[in-house]
Order: structure tokens, then sequence, then C-alpha cells
């Protein structure tokens, strides 16, 4: 399978794009390659204006657009199969397009094309309106330990969502009873009007006041969700975080965020995961730092050093004599695992050399001896006239 173009170069902007700039350049295209604007070349220009919507759907969306930046146009890579990267059916990065729709934000690119092809995207808002609709997506930050985030780890989690009212089943119409099409828009949720302008007659399309767009009016509201066909409710979920997840990334839960009306799919959980500070190790990358403080000693003889890991393991490593405060040293392969591929960083610890602050009578005497071999500081590089 071909590659999917670039969303930003889809859309003709730079990666530094701003809001209202994404949106400037998605209206220029959607007019220009919308099908009903492109009678005689209707099937590319309809993949074209589907691209298009991709790219702006996921663009404008700050975490997707931040998943985007991380992942690239063909999405991360090993989570989007069945299971996940776990082997259950929660806790993969992925992100989605609503395909057509997506116009909802626009409000007078609406009225623009109302004026030009007759009243709102050829009946594409009619369906948005009073069709099924996928229902909204939730947003939480989640603290993890640097350990977590190194090893993976599995959390529960309590959110709060709205779930499908267990009295109506959804409908918002008591029990016994169903909701019945509105008479004003015919169920439609949306009404036309025509209005006479000097270029002619121009046809609109609105949001129909009696059934507020549900194309449904409910005489006798359901008395448990009184009426709106859902409930606020804080259930337990579990969700799997993946090893060598950074600071400030998302895992997506398909299907767990608010219910869908009318037939519509659930929402989704947007986790953003953030790492507290740890007291040893850093990260840079995927590589682990650390510093380890060693003697006088260790630094002037060498010497095998203990090197504590981030899963709870050490590792022996040996130093060179003479090796200076700030030297660097990287164990291959012992830093975090990346969530998106097979590579894994390294483990670099910088040694640190203390000087005893404090010191016997014996040690005191070694050390005025050994400073009797050796010259009472070390030679002052000089520089020439010329550096």
């Amino acid at each position: 399978m071909a590659s999917k173009r670039d969303y930003y170069e889809v859309l003709g902007v730079n990666k530094n794009a701003t809001e209202d700039e994404l949106k400037k350049a998605y209206r220029k295209l959607a007019k220009k390659y919308h099908p009903d604007a492109n009678p005689d070349n209707k099937a590319e220009a309809e993949a074209k204006f589907k691209e298009v919507n991709e790219a702006y759907e996921t663009l404008s969306d700050p975490q997707k657009r931040r998943m985007y930046d991380q992942f690239g146009p063909d999405g991360p890579q090993g989570f989007n199969g069945a299971g996940g990267p776990f082997g259950g059916g929660n806790g993969y990065y992925s992100y989605t397009s609503s395909g057509f729709d997506g116009f909802g934000d626009f409000g007078d690119l609406g009225d623009i094309f109302s004026s030009f092809f007759g009243g709102g995207f050829g009946g594409k808002t009619n369906r948005k309106q009073s069709g099924p609709r996928k229902g909204a997506d939730l947003n939480l930050h989640l603290d993890i330990t640097f350990e977590e985030s190194f090893l993976g780890v599995e959390k529960e989690i309590v959110i709060t969502r709205n779930e499908t009212c267990s009295t109506c089943h959804g409908t918002g119409a008591k029990p016994g009873t169903n909701p019945m099409k509105c008479p004003n828009c015919k169920g439609t949720g949306q009404i036309k009007q025509v209005q006479n302008t000097i270029l002619g007659q121009v046809q609109t399309t609105r949001t129909c006041p009696e059934c507020h767009g549900t194309g449904e009016i409910i005489k006798e509201p359901c008395e448990n969700c009184r009426g709106k066909g859902t409930v606020r409710k804080q259930p337990k979920i579990r969700v799997r975080i993946p090893a060598g997840i950074d600071n400030d990334q998302t895992v997506v839960l398909r299907g767990e965020g608010d219910p869908g009306e009318k037939g519509g799919p659930n929402g989704d959980l947007y986790i953003t995961v953030r790492i507290k500070r740890h007291s040893i190790f850093t990260r840079k990358g995927n590589n682990v730092l650390c510093d380890i403080p060693i003697t006088i000693t260790q630094a002037t003889l060498g010497g095998e050093l203990e090197i504590p890991m981030v899963d709870g393991t050490k590792e022996r490593y040996k130093i060179p004599e003479g090796t200076q405060t700030g030297t660097k040293f990287t164990i291959r392969n012992k830093g975090f695992k990346s969530v998106n591929s097979s590579s894994v960083g390294d483990f670099v610890f910088t040694v640190v050399v203390q000087t005893p602050k404090k010191l016997s009578k014996e040690q005191r005497e070694l050390l005025v001896e050994l400073a009797k071999t050796m010259n009472e500081q070390p030679p002052v590089k000089k520089r020439g006239f010329f550096g």
C-alpha cells in the first residue's frame, strides 16, 4: 500500500502553520475541490476533497496533530492491528479521519457552499444533523513514574463520562413510548429557506428551532435521564501504557468516550501522559542519563563500578585509570525502547570525582607522602603571543 501524502503538503502549509493558516488553506482547497464544483472531473475532485478534509481533520486537532508529528503520515506502526500492542483491545496509538464531514466549525464556509450549490454541500449537512453522530471525545492527564515509562505499566483510572441510559436505552423517551418525527422539519433537523436576491433565488439551510437539529421530538421524556438519553457515570477503566512512552505523548482508547447518537460510534478517550521527575535518572531522546560519583583513588587507579539501571538491575563497568571528572561512558541498548520501532536507546553515565571533606590521620599522612612525590600543582598551560 502506498504511503499517504504528508498532510502539511496536502494543505500547502509548513509544519509551524498556525490554526488560522490551516483554516484559511483548508477553506481555499475545500472550495476548489468540492465535487459539486467539478462536475466534469467529479471522481478526481472527490478524491482530492477527501484528502484535504482528512489532512485538516488531523492537523486542526492539537492532540491528533501532536501524534501525527510524532508518527508521520502512515500512523504508528504496530499499534493498529487486532488488540493493540499488548494483545488487548485498548491502549494503542492511532488517529482517524471522518471523511467528508467536518465543516461544522466553519460557519460562513457552509453559507458559501449553500449559496453556490443550493443548500449545504449537496445534503451532507442534513445527514450530519439527523443521522448517526459520533460521541464526544474525552481528555485527561495521567501521571506515571520514570520507571513506569521505562518498563510500561497497566493503570486503572476513573473517568467521568456520559453513558447510554439503561431505562430508555438512549431514546430519551419514557419506556413504552417513542420519539416522534419533528413535523416542522419532517425529521431532517434542517429548515430550508429560499431568499430572493439581485442574483436570483438563493437557498439557505438552518437548524430546526423545534427539534434543535435532532429531527425528533420527545413528548414524554424518560424520568431517569430527563430525555437526554444519557446519564453521567464514573466507570473504572484499565489502560496499558507502553514501555518507552515519553512525556506529553498520548494514548488513545477507541470507543471509551461519550456514547454516539442515533447509532453513531462512541467517542474516544485521549490520555496524555506526564512523567514525574526522577532523583537519579533523566531522559534525552531514548537515552537514559545518569551521574555516577567515584573516589579519587578510583579515578586515579581505575576500577570496576556497579551502575544502577532503571529496571532495578545493576551493570558492572570498568573505567580506566586517569579518568577525569565529567567523562562520559555508554552502556549500549540499556535505554528506552521506541514505542514506534524496535530500536533501543543507550545508558549514558557521567563520572563525578568526589573530593573527601574529612580524612583520618593515616589518610592525611599518606596523601602528604604522595604529594611529596608530585608537583605541588599541575603545570599551567601558557598561551603564546598569538594564542
